[in-house]
């Protein structure tokens, strides 16, 4: 409800404006409301109504009225307002919140406007007081001699506003403006002399000389034409003053011709003026904010403004402020010295494993940031740790601390900055009476009063840059800490915000905080499990604080079996809940305020398989373009819900993750699905690029989904490097397919990963390659049969688990013929062939190579034809003795595939012909071989190979009598032999030809 008399005299409600009728009635309305609150008398109210003697029935007409208000009033809900129309005797007051009327709230902002110490702030009050005028002031009501007084004494209240208004704009240098407001008001009202002369100066100190003489003469003759006098001394003092100006303007362009333009000569300048562009001479006397003359005093209106508010205790207020209402009891009686206010809530919690976060506090209170932004996930401890600090701090902000949950993430909704600034000021020592209604004046007067205080305000829980910015104080001396679940980036770049991001604790530091839960006895009698429930606890100190809750309820609990229930995915987050609070039910806060497509993608990362995912995983997840889906992800990451973990990555904690699996259901079964032949896509054209030339080991399923966009391989290094950063994710493909029952993805993307198994075979890659097994047993698919039983066998094989390895190798060159697959026959031949080297079977290895050599040179497959002869060639070298048709076997296989192609196996080429050269005597050309097979093995990252190819060059360069050099090579290979995970590789397959 709004009371209004600047302009129509009117009451507006939430269902629109009450019909008050006719002007009488208005006017006895307008007199009630020019004294709330205060008995009028009914011989008052008459003479408001009528000009001449009074009707013999005047009385009965007043009354009349004010019953019609009563009823006007009771339909409008006032008393739910405060609002109530009572009669006293033979008088009546309307007694209401006086910050309904807008005549009041115009005057409080006016008030609070000149005593703002910056004109910015003083502008944006006075801009929205005068934004509550809406014409002439009581319209509509009866123009009696008491009426028209107190409408005069508003409007002149109004004219001093805007006069104020220009002489902020003036006191920011901005003239123009200041022109813009006087010019329209001096049309209005050409007699008002203090307007024109302001108008004047304001013309000047734009550079518009010319128009302001002549606002000044046009002034002068309407004053001599409408009331014969001549313009009095404020109008006279401006015109002079202007004079003044020209004249000096003249005499120092005089003086610089006589002296020929010689510089070094000021111009005559007065205080804070600022020159015109179109003169360097400016007015002298005072500067752009004292206008002509002394600001008048503000004519006397229906209401009081409301003066500067009490400081805290030992300091004084603003300058120049008033005694008042603020500073004093109702009565006018002096109050008590104002205490500095307090509002910090207890400190709760241990801090542990925050040092550093202190220390910035810290160095924030000694002036080094105004603004801490302490930022993390969810439960991760912000509120304590600003808490904890702040009351360890107090003796440094001896003029109050102050705090307010913002409630950003609250499921009541979040704090108005008015709600806010209504408690801060009120304990500042603000009458709530005289709280500014805006936000605008409310946030100007909370940065007047703490201009020239040490106050610490601590903002929790905020949810925007936007909720924080009108809570920040004005002083210097003042530091602001807030927390939020978001990064909060614009207080950061806006206000120069500290970021201060808390993360999860460390494994030592969440042991110590369960030790100060529970007792030390209780944890040092089983640190292992104490250390288990942290990991399961993600290091999330809300999570440790519930599990510490339940087992101290729980005495006959160890803590062992809190870890053992704690391990079930499927019920972690219902233990880690605790009443009314959990890392759900806070979890939930923050996905219920993320935009739909963040929501979207939040849901379906916990259908990802692996620890951290780029934007192309993302996009197949979420069914979207990589660009969306990478602005998505960065709104998670606002959020804390996921982090960046490298540039382009991201990587969910496994609460969190455990909660996003929850809020999956069958509908997001599709993702999946994307997501699974996004990496089946991405592997073929890795494999392709890490192995040029080689014949894929699968094509892509009937029904697969090709992503729009995918990683781009350039090169063999881009390929492998991307194998690296991905191999979590695709095992954790493989395995995700596998529960799903989609084993026609298991299969293959397991195999596909053959690129990275021929660098790494014993490097544990058994489980997945069983998981491809079992996938191709139940498709009853041969081919997929044999090529899994191929690479897995030889995988174990390489492990020494010969006889395993056997058990399949036996059955993978059947497998492949019955699926006619004479490459898969070729490929099956030679692995089964370094199965029987193993056992000692030399002759049955030469017969399997020699049968792939055959099968490859007669389907084409260069490729595999390379692999049987190397495997040929390092027998007839280490096992048959003959060097010679060992180094025609390499000679013969390096033929048959371009240099670029098949990198590995020309590696291991490459390094058994460097052998064979050495043992036929001719170590300078063995150097030579081994030295391309060492710079070859570096270049494709290929470590397997380049154990070998150091072992061999430090035996050729013994062989020349090069003792240090052979020893330099001999501790590189005793250096690499212990940073690979697999020894020497004898042979490499994986499926692909």
């Amino acid at each position: 409800m709004e009371f209004r008399l600047l302009g129509a005299v009117s009451v507006d409600t939430e269902d629109g404006e009450l019909p008050l009728g006719p002007a009488k009635r208005r006017s006895v309305l307008a007199a009630l409301l020019l004294r709330p609150n205060t008995t009028v008398p009914v011989d008052h109210l008459i003479d408001a109504l009528w000009a001449d003697r009074p009707p013999a029935h005047a009385k009965t007409v007043v009354q009349g009225h004010i019953s019609r208000l009563r009823a006007l009033l009771s339909t409008g809900r006032a008393d739910a307002y405060g609002v109530e129309l009572a009669t006293r005797g033979a008088a009546y007051v309307l007694r209401m919140p006086e910050t309904l009327l807008d005549a009041y709230r115009f005057e409080e902002l006016t008030g609070l406007a000149r005593q703002q110490k910056q004109p910015s702030d003083s502008i944006l009050m006075l801009h929205e007081a005068l934004a509550l005028w809406h014409g002439p002031p009581l319209n509509g009501a009866v123009s009696g001699p008491p009426l028209e007084a107190a409408a005069q004494a508003l409007e002149e209240a109004r004219l001093t506003a805007v006069q104020d208004l220009a002489r902020a704009h003036g006191k920011l240098g901005e003239h123009d403006r200041a022109v813009a407001v006087l010019r329209a008001e001096t049309a209005a009202h050409p007699l008002r002399e203090p307007l024109s002369a302001a108008l004047v100066l304001a013309l000047y100190r734009a550079g518009r000389q010319s128009e302001a003489l002549d606002h000044y003469h046009r002034t002068r003759r309407l004053l001599a034409d409408e009331l014969g006098v001549d313009p009095g001394p404020e109008l006279a003092g401006a015109y002079a003053r202007v004079l003044r100006a020209e004249r000096n303007d003249r005499d120092d362009r005089d003086d610089r011709d006589h002296r020929g333009g010689q510089p070094g000569r000021a111009p005559h300048t007065a205080p804070g003026d600022r020159a015109a562009p179109s003169s360097p001479a400016v007015l002298p006397g005072p500067g752009p904010d004292t206008g002509s003359a002394p600001h008048p005093p503000a004519p006397t209106s229906p209401s009081t403004p409301p003066p500067a508010p009490a400081p805290a205790e030992g300091r004084e207020g603003p300058a120049g402020a008033p005694a008042g209402p603020g500073t004093s009891g109702e009565d006018g009686a002096a109050a008590p010295p104002h205490r500095a206010p307090d509002l910090l809530p207890r400190a709760s919690g241990t801090v542990l494993g925050r040092s550093a976060e202190l220390a910035a506090l810290g160095r924030a209170a000694a002036g080094e940031s105004a603004v801490c932004l302490v930022t993390g996930p969810t439960g991760v401890g912000k509120t304590t740790l600003a808490v904890h600090w702040a009351h360890r701090a107090r003796g440094s902000f001896p003029d109050g601390r102050l705090f307010a949950d913002l409630r950003g993430f609250s499921t009541t909704g979040e704090a108005t900055a008015s709600d806010v600034l209504h408690e801060f000021l009120t304990a500042l020592g603000v009458a709530p009476r005289h709280v500014p209604e805006s936000v605008n004046a409310a946030a100007a007067l909370y940065r007047s009063l703490t201009a020239d205080r040490r106050v610490l305000v601590v903002l929790d829980n905020a949810r925007s840059s936007e909720q924080v910015r009108p809570l920040l104080p004005g002083g210097p001396g003042c530091v602001t800490v807030v927390t939020s679940r978001q990064r909060l980036d614009g207080l950061v770049a806006t206000d120069c915000a500290r970021p201060l991001p808390l993360g999860m604790l460390g494994p030592d530091d969440a042991t110590a905080l369960l030790r100060a839960a529970l007792g030390e006895e209780r944890v040092a009698a089983e640190p292992e499990a104490a250390r288990r429930l942290a990991v399961l606890c993600d290091g999330l100190p809300l999570a440790l604080r519930i599990v510490a809750a339940r087992l101290a309820t729980r005495p006959q609990w160890t803590l062992r079996a809190m870890a053992d229930e704690l391990a079930d995915e499927q019920r972690r987050l219902k233990l880690l809940s605790a009443e009314d609070t959990g890392v759900e039910a806070a979890l939930r806060l923050s996905v219920q305020q993320l935009p739909p497509s963040a929501g979207v993608m939040f849901r379906r990362l916990g259908l990802h398989t692996g620890p951290d995912l780029d934007r192309y995983a993302a996009a197949a997840l979420a069914g979207c373009t990589p660009g969306r889906a990478g602005d998505a992800l960065e709104q998670l990451a606002a959020a804390h819900l996921v982090e960046d973990s490298a540039p382009g990555r991201w990587t969910l904690h496994d609460l969190v993750r455990l909660y996003a699996r929850s809020l999956a259901d069958e509908s997001d079964r599709e993702g999946l699905l994307r997501l699974l032949d996004h990496y089946l896509c991405t592997a073929l054209a890795a494999a392709a690029a890490a192995e040029p030339g080689s014949r894929p080991c699968c094509t892509l399923p009937p029904d697969a989904h090709r992503p729009t966009v995918a990683p781009d391989f350039p090169d063999r290094a881009r390929a492998m490097d991307w194998y690296t950063t991905e191999r979590a994710n695709l095992t954790g493909a493989v395995s995700a397919a596998a529960r799903a029952g989609l084993a026609d993805r298991a299969w293959r993307i397991a195999l596909l990963l053959w690129p990275m198994v021929v660098q790494r075979a014993r490097d544990g890659w058994t489980p997945v390659l069983r998981h491809a097994l079992d996938a191709a047993v139940s498709l009853g698919d041969p081919d997929a049969e044999s090529r899994a039983c191929t690479l897995l066998g030889w995988v174990l094989t390489e492990e020494g688990r010969t006889d395993e390895a056997l058990e399949l190798l036996d059955r993978a060159p059947g497998r492949a013929a019955a699926a006619g697959d004479t490459e898969g026959r070729a490929l099956a031949l030679v692995n089964l062939g370094c199965a029987r080297e193993s056992r000692g079977e030399a002759d049955e290895a030469v017969r399997c190579w020699t049968q792939a050599a055959e099968a490859a040179r007669g389907a084409g497959l260069a490729q595999t034809g390379m692999l049987a002869l190397h495997h040929l060639a390092r027998h007839l070298l280490e096992t048959a003795g003959a060097p010679q048709e060992a180094l025609d076997h390499c000679d013969l296989a390096l033929g048959l595939v371009p240099a670029g192609q098949a990198e590995a196996r020309r590696v291991l080429l490459m390094t058994t012909r460097g052998r064979a050269l050495l043992a036929l005597g001719r170590p300078g050309e063995a150097l030579e071989q081994l030295s391309a097979a060492l710079e070859a093995a570096e270049r494709t990252h290929f470590h397997d190979g380049a154990v070998p190819a150091l072992d061999g060059l430090a035996e050729a360069a013994r062989a020349l009598g090069r003792t240090d050099e052979a020893e330099a090579y001999a501790e590189r290979h005793r250096r690499a032999l212990a940073g690979t995970a697999t020894g020497t590789t004898t042979g490499t397959t994986a499926g692909g030809g």
